[in-house]
């Protein structure tokens, strides 16, 4: 699997140090693009890619390309993601899917009547620490699980992308997004009540953000996000017998199981990872080489209720961007 990567910041370079440390043959770095020459150039020289493009266009038309991964602003994403169908190329495109849910309706309409997988690079439903919490839970090991907790910060406040509006800035796409699949991963889709409120930057974007729900089933989720700040970045999941503590659930380092006296009863071990961006990738490939168009651990539908969530709270939050009022 060749892959071509769009866009070229921070994001796009962690994703090539991946895959080249991930040293597996049948995945290969082969191109980079971005709308500047120089810049593409600069960065296939620093990770020792094949080709370099100057032009998205350029990227899509090499027919050696395989997977595209889509690596630019959220308000990019939608014409890079049709671009990548119109040529027939499978595309990972970079947390959040789209600016909204209309956007990612419309991707998915179109890549199922082109028969091409595209599909959203949370990586956190990738990741095998995933199945390992969902295995404590069914198990039964703190009992009947009731509520989460979890929180994601940093201090982003200079960022242009999480700035400005016509980027699709924000603190919900860029981090909101990752407590609530933390919660969604583990409690289902089906929300009874959605309720939230956010502190909003002078540009108009949510910048500190509270999300409460609940579920179906009667279990609760409380959820915080803030491009302000850093913080400790756990998650808890509480249950009648004890609750598991997440280190980072952004990219998981530990997961803890307490009683209900606090007492630490055990550590689950999460496998030795590159980045962890790699599972991602491995399923891609997996899913190319099965002619599948989407992928099991993160589905079009899923990632459709996702967006409606989140279009939900910028509904809630009076938060639009530019380009939606047109």
């Amino acid at each position: 699997m060749k892959i071509g990567i769009m866009g070229a910041g921070a994001i796009a370079r962690v994703m090539a140090r991946t895959i080249l440390a991930l040293n597996r043959p049948d995945i290969e770095l082969y191109a980079i693009a971005s709308r500047s020459k120089d810049r593409a150039d600069v960065f296939a020289f620093e990770f020792n890619v094949p080709k370099s493009y100057g032009s998205y266009t350029q990227l899509v038309c090499d027919e050696n390309v395989d997977l595209v991964y889509i690596a630019t602003p959220h308000s990019e994403h939608y014409a890079n993601t049709i671009l990548c169908i119109d040529h027939k190329k499978a595309a990972l495109v970079e947390k959040a899917f789209t600016a909204n849910h209309e956007q990612a309706l419309d991707l998915i309409h179109r890549a199922r009547k082109a028969n091409v997988l595209i599909t959203e690079a949370i990586w956190t439903r990738y990741m095998p620490s995933r199945a390992l919490i969902a295995k404590a839970l069914e198990d039964g090991l703190i009992g009947k699980v009731k509520a989460i907790n979890a929180n994601l910060c940093y201090p982003i406040d200079k960022k242009e992308r999480v700035i400005k509006p016509e980027l699709a800035g924000g603190a919900l796409l860029d981090i909101g997004i990752y407590p609530l699949n933390f919660a969604l991963m583990f409690f289902g889709h089906e929300i009874k009540h959605l309720e939230g409120f956010c502190v909003k930057h002078t540009t108009g974007v949510d910048f500190i953000d509270n999300i409460a729900i609940e579920f179906s089933d009667g279990k609760t989720a409380s959820l915080y996000a803030n491009a302000c700040v850093a913080s400790d970045r756990m998650g808890y999941i509480y249950g009648s017998e004890g609750y598991i503590a997440v280190t980072n659930i952004n990219n998981p380092e530990k997961i803890e199981v307490f009683n209900k006296d606090h007492e630490r009863v055990s550590e689950i071990k999460i496998p030795k990872q590159v980045t962890g961006y790699e599972y991602q990738l491995i399923e891609c490939k997996d899913c190319l080489d099965r002619d599948l168009i989407e992928c099991p651990s993160m589905t079009h539908k899923q990632t459709l209720e996702v967006m409606q969530i989140m279009d939900n709270l910028r509904r809630i939050y009076g938060v639009t961007y530019p380009f939606e009022n047109k």
